[in-house]
C-alpha cells in the first residue's frame, strides 16, 4: 500500500509529484453542469444600427439666372392659364409636331373628409367648344310608346323596357351611358351591380321625363373619371383651337369636379397641370380657375356654434355659483 505509484513519484534525491499529462473536464470540475451543444442556424442577436441623421438639403430657389439650369435645383414655375396655352403653342412650332394635337389636364384632388374619404367617381359634362366628332352610344329605357318614339327621333342608340334586363346582365347590350324614366326605375334594381355608376340616377341626370335633354347630353357629353384614388386624366382640347376655347374647357371641366364636394371643406382640387401630347407638363395657378364660393352660410354656421358655446358656459357658471341660504 505503501508503494509509489507509476507516474505519480519520480525516484531519486530530486522526488517531485508528477502532475498527470491530460486533465479531463469531469476531473477537473465533477460537479459542472455539462455545457450545450450550439443549435445549427442560431443567429447572433444584432446590434441596433445607429440611425444616420438625414442630410440637409437646401432650399430650392425660385428663378434661375441663365438659360442652362439644374431644374431640380429650382422651383417648379406657376402659370397662368393664357401663359400656359401660349406656351404650348410654342412648343409645338418648335418641335415640329402635330398642330392638332390633343391637350390634356392632370387634376389631383383631395379626397379627405372629416371622418373618411370620398369615393371614386365619375362624371359626363358638355363642355361649350366641342373638339371632337365622337358620339357616344345612349340607351333609353321606357315602357311608354310614345316616349320610345321620342327617344328614337331624338338619336338614341338603344330604346327598350324590361326586356333589355337579360340582355345587358349577359352582356349582349352595352352602351356608353344609361338613361331611365321615373316610372321603369323600380323594376330595374337587378341592373344596379351591373352598371354600377352608370345605373340613371337624378344626381348624374340620366334620370327623368324630359328625353330629348337627356339623349342630347349624352350623346355629345365629354366623360372623365377618377383613376388611382385621387387623379383625373383627361383631354379637354385640341391645340389649334383658340386660345379662349381651350381656357373655356378647362374651367367648365374644373367646376365640374368641384361639385363633386361639399364647399365646407377644403378646395378639391389641389394641383392642376396642363400639356399637350408630346409637351412637358406645366403648373397652372389655381387662382381665377377654381369655383368662387360664397361663405354666407358658413358664417352663420360659425356664429351659430359660437353662440351654442356661449349658452354653455353661462350653464356651467350657474351650476358652479354657490347658493345663497
Amino acid at each position: 500500500a505503501l508503494a509509489p505509484r507509476r507516474g505519480w513519484a519520480r525516484p531519486g534525491p530530486a522526488q517531485q509529484l508528477a502532475a498527470p499529462a491530460v486533465v479531463s473536464a469531469a476531473t477537473a470540475r465533477p460537479f459542472a453542469a455539462a455545457a450545450k451543444a450550439a443549435k445549427q442556424g442560431a443567429q447572433r442577436p444584432k446590434e441596433k444600427a445607429k440611425a444616420k441623421p438625414s442630410p440637409r438639403r437646401r432650399p430650392l430657389m425660385t428663378k434661375p439666372v441663365d438659360d442652362v439650369y439644374l431644374t431640380w435645383l429650382y422651383r417648379r414655375p406657376v402659370h397662368s392659364p393664357e401663359q400656359a396655352v401660349a406656351m404650348l403653342k410654342k412648343f409645338q412650332e418648335l418641335d415640329f409636331t402635330h398642330p392638332r394635337q390633343f391637350v390634356y389636364i392632370n387634376v389631383f384632388l383631395d379626397m379627405a373628409l372629416k371622418k373618411k374619404k370620398m369615393d371614386p367617381f365619375s362624371s359626363a359634362v358638355t363642355l361649350p367648344h366641342r373638339f371632337t366628332d365622337e358620339v357616344n352610344k345612349v340607351l333609353v329605357f321606357t315602357e311608354n310608346p310614345q316616349e320610345a318614339e321620342v327617344a328614337r327621333e331624338s338619336r338614341a342608340a338603344v330604346v327598350g323596357g324590361v326586356e333589355l334586363i337579360k340582355w345587358i346582365l349577359e352582356g349582349e347590350v352595352q352602351a356608353d351611358f344609361y338613361v331611365a324614366v321615373p316610372a321603369i326605375i323600380p323594376k330595374l334594381i337587378p341592373l344596379r351591380n351591373k352598371l354600377k355608376q352608370k345605373f340613371p340616377t337624378t344626381r348624374r341626370n340620366s334620370l327623368g321625363t324630359d328625353i330629348p335633354k337627356m339623349v342630347k347630353l349624352f350623346r355629345e357629353c365629354h366623360q372623365y373619371a377618377v383613376q388611382d384614388e385621387c387623379l383625373i386624366k383627361t383631354r379637354i382640347a385640341r391645340l389649334d383651337m383658340p386660345p379662349e376655347h381651350i381656357i373655356a374647357n378647362l374651367k367648365t371641366v374644373i367646376h365640374d369636379i368641384c361639385t363633386f364636394k361639399p364647399p365646407t371643406y377644403d378646395p378639391i382640387v389641389q394641383k392642376l397641370v396642363i400639356r399637350s401630347s408630346t409637351s412637358e407638363g406645366l403648373k397652372l395657378n389655381l387662382d381665377g380657375i377654381l369655383p368662387q364660393v360664397e361663405k354666407v352660410e358658413e358664417e352663420k354656421e360659425e356664429e351659430k356654434i359660437a353662440d351654442d358655446e356661449d349658452e354653455e358656459e353661462k350653464e356651467e357658471k350657474h351650476v358652479q355659483e354657490p347658493v345663497s341660504t
